[in-house]
């Protein structure tokens, strides 16, 4: 039996009317678990519009008003995160410990969010010039929207929402139709905090309700993750249309490993960063460089420990990494590695043979080495447990290579020397580099946000520049009658 997913508008779910729907798989099994129902343009609009209507009393709010409502929504997630996470495993797959991981990095922005009353201070000049004083505040935008990708349904959502919503606007967010039930969870936990009903919206659907939150007049800002293809297209046509844009893209994230590079601590440091939730990241490691002398040694690292890794149902104890989110893109990826295969890269570890469960979207994990830039399975976001190595002679050869890339989200470096890690962080072009560190994502009170064709617009996400998005500045220039000319007695000296 199959559950119906349906919308989250004006604090109630409501069934859509659209008569469409998608499936939606627990990807360990195959099975269909749920049927999602699609927005039509009608049904956004009529979201947008409860939204709208929720954003005109909620700016009024006070911020300790805000704050409170974002501790309680911040107990609740803590509390309920066991639960949460048993919906991202069964809908996307991943294992329960990185479900519970990206709750936890959620929280953290819901933590950041809840100090609103010092995130909004503006500026103060007295006697700017005589008489006149000058100040800065942040106002809210109202209606903001946010378009989240399969790969984090609870995190991603928790990276706009909590910030928009401190801020004083309504939320309407579009999660992902493969994995809809955690956008209906965080809505229900907003509602228990004590948020008012239509501040937080959920409308399923597929590119038909993306389109009508592009185009729609009330919607002042869109926030989206997803592939590099779909950020231009949403950042082009939301800004088209007016509209504040924040649009992060694809990846191609590689590590730089020195010949002076502690060998386990890279390699575990690589596997984990290349395979945990099956490489379904934008943060994950796809590329390891290895420089000079020590690739053969790295190869045979990451190879040793590849077989140690149990696959299987991420909701099973000691399960390792789980599958992918659909058939389809199991095969897309398990063709780069056909590819890579064919124009002359090494498969050292095979996972398109390896010993996985028959019934679901399972891909083992895959080691390539001999890995070139001329490849598709270099050239291309995989977004699957594949990991490639491309060999060179030199720190600098690796640096052109990793500058060259067209995607420039994250990076790492291993090396035991301070001042080549120093250098690098200095010289490569990406936006966010970890030194002796994996998955550099930055923490909730900094910002999240790659360079090239990884980000379109010039914000990154959450933080401060998270703040500054979802706000916009306004700066008032005050000057009162004179006192000296007033008629009420002070019953002191007047001073200018």
């Amino acid at each position: 039996m199959t559950t119906r997913i349906s919308h989250w508008i004006d604090g109630r779910t409501q069934a859509g009317t659209s008569g469409r729907t998608a499936p939606v798989h627990n990807p360990a099994t195959g099975a269909v678990t749920g049927e999602v129902d699609l927005a039509t343009t009608a049904e956004v609009g009529a979201a947008v519009a409860s939204a709208k209507t929720a954003a005109q009393a909620w700016r009024s709010s006070s911020l300790s008003q805000r704050s409170a409502v974002l501790f309680a929504f911040r107990h609740l997630l803590h509390e309920r995160a066991d639960d949460l996470a048993a919906i991202v495993t069964a809908e996307h797959g991943k294992v329960h410990a990185d479900a519970l991981g990206e709750i936890a990095r959620g929280l953290e922005n819901v933590e950041f969010a809840a100090g609103v009353p010092q995130l909004l201070k503006g500026g103060f000049s007295e006697q700017a010039a005589t008489g006149v004083d000058v100040y800065n505040i942040r106002q809210p935008l109202g209606v903001v929207a946010g378009i989240t990708p399969f790969n984090f349904p609870a995190m991603v959502p928790l990276w706009m929402c909590a910030n928009a919503i401190a801020c004083g606007n309504a939320f309407v967010l579009k999660p992902s139709e493969k994995d809809p039930s955690a956008a209906l969870f965080l809505a229900e936990l907003w509602k228990e905090a004590g948020l008012p009903d239509g501040v937080f919206t959920v409308v399923h659907g597929d590119k038909e309700a993306v389109d009508a939150l592009l185009v729609h007049p009330d919607v002042a800002a869109l926030s989206f993750v997803g592939s590099t293809p779909i950020a231009k297209y949403i950042y082009e046509t939301g800004t088209a249309h007016g509209k504040r844009v924040q649009a992060l893209g694809g990846a191609k994230n590689h590590a730089l490993v020195l010949p002076d590079a502690d060998l386990d601590v890279a390699a575990d440091a690589i596997v984990s960063a290349a395979y945990g939730a099956a490489g379904e990241r934008c943060m994950a490691l796809s590329v390891a460089v290895a420089v000079g002398d020590v690739a053969d040694a790295l190869v045979d690292a990451i190879a040793l420990r590849l077989p140690k890794l149990v696959v299987g149902d991420g909701s099973e104890p000691g399960t390792d990494m789980g599958p992918l989110i659909t058939r389809e893109h199991r095969d897309k990826v398990a063709s780069y590695v056909d590819a890579g295969e064919a124009q002359g890269a090494t498969v050292v570890v095979d996972g398109r043979t390896a010993d996985v469960p028959q019934d679901g979207f399972f891909l083992g994990t895959t080691l390539l080495d001999n890995v070139t830039s001329e490849m598709t399975c270099y050239r291309d976001e995989i977004f699957g447990p594949v990991l490639g190595v491309v060999r060179v002679e030199t720190y600098d050869e690796g640096l052109a290579l990793i500058n060259a890339n067209q995607y420039a989200n994250g990076t790492a470096i291993f090396t035991r020397d301070g001042g080549a890690a120093r250098q690098f962080q200095f010289d490569v072009e990406v936006g966010m580099v970890g030194i002796n560190v994996p998955i550099p994502v930055p923490v909730a009170y900094y910002s999240f946000g790659g360079w090239k064709d990884s980000l379109f617009g010039d914000t990154h996400m959450y933080g401060p520049e998270g703040i500054n998005f979802y706000t916009r500045g306004k700066v008032v220039t005050s000057r009162w009658p004179d006192p000296a000319t007033s008629s009420v007695d002070l019953g002191f000296p007047r001073t200018r």
